[in-house]
């Protein structure tokens, strides 16, 4: 099945959301017993945009960060990564926002301080920025709506019609950041229901509408707006629907190290997949390939596995890609694969 229904342009994949400097312990354990703190950088849509430059499609990340040192920190990394950066502001007045990762033995939590950060004081006239200009497609998650009151009128905004470029928009429902769960169902379901594509969890869907949602043909149901809607279950498979039609895909087995970014991750890949006019089987193959990297890894974002191992998983026949497994021989030092790293199991479970 191809994904004629929404054939994007040449342009760039501009990606608005806010990107915090991530405070991580080093070596990895909880926080309270850290001697030491690594700072990386931690955004849902910057992860995608920087997943999209990997996959070689031109990514522009717009935000807003503090004239600060972890500002300055989170532009490098961005930039540095081969994400278009021209279109972030630098607030003087209000700092970026921070996070801090605290790795315990039934996960990791995270703590945030972002209240009246740069980013949250976003409002709708960045959508005036020539950096938003010419772009193939507008993505953006529910976590900007969250943020604040004008970074939902953003939102809002985003998603009028008659917009100059389709949007996607991944739910990424954090229920920290809302009041409760009824309120956040209440602005994410019409917001979802407005964009071009969407990206969510079955389980998240779950938790937003209730009894509602029993699998991905209920959450269609709930979200008939968009052209295509793509719901994640987990560990086991993505199913994309593109109008009426339906096409799911098991996702690979793979060793986990932190499953922190990895929905960041597929959406990227799958996005990746329809900018190069993929048919959507592969597009979604793209998404789970592109999840491993980000499992692999402590951080958020991992190295892709090597272009010929992109290009035999995304050609293979569906018995091997199901019988696929991410595997490495030295387990005490994760990477990403290489051609000999791959081996099929009798199972395509994952984790």
């Amino acid at each position: 099945m191809t994904t004629d229904a929404l054939k994007l342009g040449p342009g760039p994949v501009v990606c608005v959301g806010e990107t915090m400097a991530a405070l991580v312990p080093d070596p990895l354990g909880p926080l309270e017993n850290a001697d030491r703190l690594g700072v990386a950088v931690a955004g849902a849509e910057s992860n995608v945009a920087l997943y999209l430059a990997d996959h070689g499609v031109p990514a522009r990340w717009v935000s807003a960060v503090g004239d600060d040192p972890f500002g300055r920190r989170v532009l490098a990394r961005i930039a540095a990564g081969g994400v278009d950066v021209g279109g972030v502001r630098v607030d003087p007045d209000r700092p970026t926002g921070l996070l801090f990762k605290d790795p315990g033995e039934h996960g990791t939590r995270v703590h945030y301080r972002r209240r009246d950060s740069a980013a949250s004081a976003l409002t709708e006239d960045l959508l005036d920025d020539p950096a938003l200009h010419g772009a193939a497609l507008l993505h953006l998650s529910g976590i900007t709506p969250a943020l604040s009151g004008s970074c939902r009128a953003l939102v809002e905004r985003v998603l009028r019609p008659g917009r100059p470029c389709p949007v996607s928009f991944d739910v990424n429902h954090r229920p920290a950041l809302w009041s409760d769960r009824a309120a956040a169902a209440e602005v994410l379901r019409p917001l979802a229901d407005r964009a071009d594509i969407v990206l969510v969890g079955l389980d998240e869907a779950q938790a937003l509408w209730g009894d509602a949602v029993t699998d991905a043909p209920s959450v269609r149901a709930l979200l008939p707006g968009p052209r295509i809607l793509v719901v994640k279950d987990g560990a086991r498979a993505a199913t994309a629907f593109v109008g009426a039609d339906a096409r799911t895909v098991p996702a690979l087995t793979v060793r986990v190290a932190e499953p922190v970014g990895a929905g960041d991750a597929f959406a990227a890949g799958f996005l990746a997949g329809l900018h190069r006019g993929l048919p959507v089987e592969r597009a979604l193959r793209l998404g789970h390939l592109t999840a491993a990297s980000a499992l692999r890894v402590p951080a958020d974002h991992g190295p892709l596995p090597a272009p010929d191992v992109l290009t035999a998983l995304l050609t293979a026949d569906e018995t091997t890609w199901r019988r696929t497994s991410v595997g490495f021989e030295d387990t005490s030092a994760p990477r990403m694969p290489e051609p000999g790293d791959l081996r099929t199991v009798d199972s395509h479970s994952t984790a």
